[in-house]
C-alpha cells in the first residue's frame, strides 16, 4: 500500500502523515528528506522549484512508495507536496496503486504556520507559488480531500475510513 499525504507547505503533511502511518501500522517517509541540497538551497533562497528540480526528487519518493524502506516490505505513507497532476502521475508511474490524502487549509493559516516554523527551509514567500501550482485531486484519482484545520484525530480517522472503503485496513484491523 502506498499513501501520499499531499498539499502545500504548512498544510500538515508531516504531522498528519506520521499519525496516519502509525494508525495503519506502516513506515513513514518525510519526502522533504529526499530533496537534494540544491533544491533545499533554492527554496531557502525564496525561489520556487521548477519541474526539472522536482522530477528526480519525485522519482525518489515514488521508488520509496513502491519499495518501502530498505529494512522493510514495500509501501508506506509519504509526505510529499504532489501539487500538480503530472507530479502525482510521476509518483504513480512507480507506485500505480498510490492513494492520496489531499490536505486543504486556508491561505492565511498556511502563512501563519509556515512563518511560525523554526529550522525549516521553506519561507512564507513561497506559499503563494505553491498555491498557484496546486491542482486539486481529480475525480479519477484515488484519494480524498480533507481540511487539515480539523483536529488531527478527525483527519486521521477520516483517512482511515476512506482507505477501508477501498479495502485497505489498519494493521491488526
Amino acid at each position: 500500500m502506498a499513501v501520499v499525504v499531499m498539499g502545500v507547505s504548512g498544510c500538515g503533511k508531516s504531522t498528519i502523515g506520521t499519525a496516519l502511518a502509525r494508525a495503519l501500522g506502516l513506515p513513514f517517509l518525510e519526502g522533504d528528506s529526499l530533496h537534494p541540497p540544491a533544491n533545499v538551497a533554492k527554496m531557502a533562497a525564496g525561489h520556487p522549484l521548477d519541474d526539472a528540480d522536482r522530477e528526480p526528487w519525485l522519482d525518489l519518493v515514488g521508488r520509496w512508495l513502491a519499495d518501502g524502506p530498505p529494512t522493510g516490505p514495500g509501501g508506506g505513507v509519504a509526505a510529499c507536496s504532489a501539487l500538480a497532476r503530472r507530479y502525482r502521475d510521476r509518483l504513480r508511474s512507480h507506485a500505480p496503486g498510490a492513494w492520496f490524502l489531499e490536505l486543504d487549509v486556508d491561505r492565511e493559516v498556511l502563512l501563519r504556520r509556515v512563518a511560525g516554523r523554526r529550522g525549516h527551509f521553506m519561507p512564507p514567500s513561497l506559499v503563494d507559488s505553491q498555491l498557484a501550482t496546486l491542482e486539486l485531486l481529480a475525480a479519477d484519482e484515488a484519494g480524498i480531500r480533507v481540511s487539515s484545520e480539523r483536529p488531527l484525530r478527525q483527519v486521521v480517522a477520516t483517512a482511515v475510513a476512506a482507505l477501508e472503503t477501498v479495502g485497505i485496513r489498519p494493521a491488526g484491523g
